[in-house]
């Protein structure tokens, strides 16, 4: 089999995945479980809020504009309403995209079920995939690429990279979001870390006769790389999080309690990569 077979069974493996009814109930905000909703609102949360203080003055008091690229369901994105309420920002645009067109009708009716009519009206959804942003964005709105230069404030990514890496196009989606961000502008990626143990994902593999094909997981060095190439400016680049996000209550409680040991004695070891870099001025 060639690389580009490999890929393109791949392609056809994560569509039939993430355009499943599992996928809705995995993706969207009332059934995706207790875990991902406590990281929304307090890891992810610190970490979107330190990038936030980042940006210019000008951007809170005029508007900001935001793009989450693989948003899945939009729980992600419609939490970060909450945060840019609470510092007191404008937001003039949200962008969700993704390859999956079944996830972005769902988020769609995420944002009306759970947002205000007037907030809602900020936020669109389109079809996108991560290693195609700039051309994918001006197909869905009928715009020119060029004219997508400078559009985002800030750009967020949560689960999702590795699979550039994996189709080895992260250098394109890096450039993407380069193109897309304004100078000043500042991109967030959180993905799996690929020394983490224990993902349910690899033991349950193990455990199989027939072993199926994983995603591959790049290293913190791996994430890192193709934003540095495409000439972002690297604010933090580390390992953190402990709380899986298909945790339950007394799960979630026992990592999270257990968090500033963990990160004491094996921080290389947690969960996710997490990578913020600035577009410079």
């Amino acid at each position: 089999m060639t690389a580009n077979d490999k890929i393109q069974a791949m392609d056809a493996l994560f569509f039939d995945e993430y355009t499943s009814n599992q996928a809705i109930l995995k993706y969207t905000r009332a059934t995706a479980g207790y875990g991902i909703s406590y990281l929304l609102v307090h890891d992810y949360r610190d970490v979107y809020s330190r990038a936030l203080d980042q940006l210019s003055p000008e951007i809170k008091r005029e508007g900001i504009r935001v793009l989450e690229f693989g948003c899945g369901g939009a729980m992600n994105l419609i939490q970060l309403f909450s945060l840019l309420r609470n510092k007191g920002f404008t937001v003039e645009r949200a962008v969700g995209t993704d390859f999956s067109p079944v996830l972005i009708k769902s988020a769609n009716q995420e944002a009306k079920n759970y947002l205000p009519e007037n907030e809602a009206n900020h936020l669109e959804f389109h079809v996108a995939r991560n290693e195609e942003l700039v051309s994918g964005l001006s197909a869905a709105t009928a715009g020119n690429p060029e004219q997508l230069a400078d559009s985002f404030h800030l750009i967020i990514g949560v689960n999702t990279i590795r699979y550039c890496h994996a189709a080895k196009k992260q250098f394109d989606c890096a450039r993407d979001i380069y193109h897309l961000l304004a100078p000043g502008g500042i991109c967030v990626v959180i993905d799996m870390n690929n020394r983490y143990p224990c993902f349910r994902s690899d033991l349950k593999n193990r455990l199989r006769r027939v072993k199926l094909e994983q995603c591959y997981v790049p290293s913190l060095e791996e994430y890192t790389a193709p934003f540095k190439d495409a000439g972002f400016d690297v604010l933090r680049s580390q390992h953190f999080c402990w709380v899986p996000h298909s945790a339950g209550p007394l799960l979630t409680l026992l990592f999270s309690g257990l968090t500033p040991l963990l990160n004491l004695v094996a921080k290389s070891r947690a969960m996710r990569s997490l990578v913020v870099c600035r577009k410079p001025d």
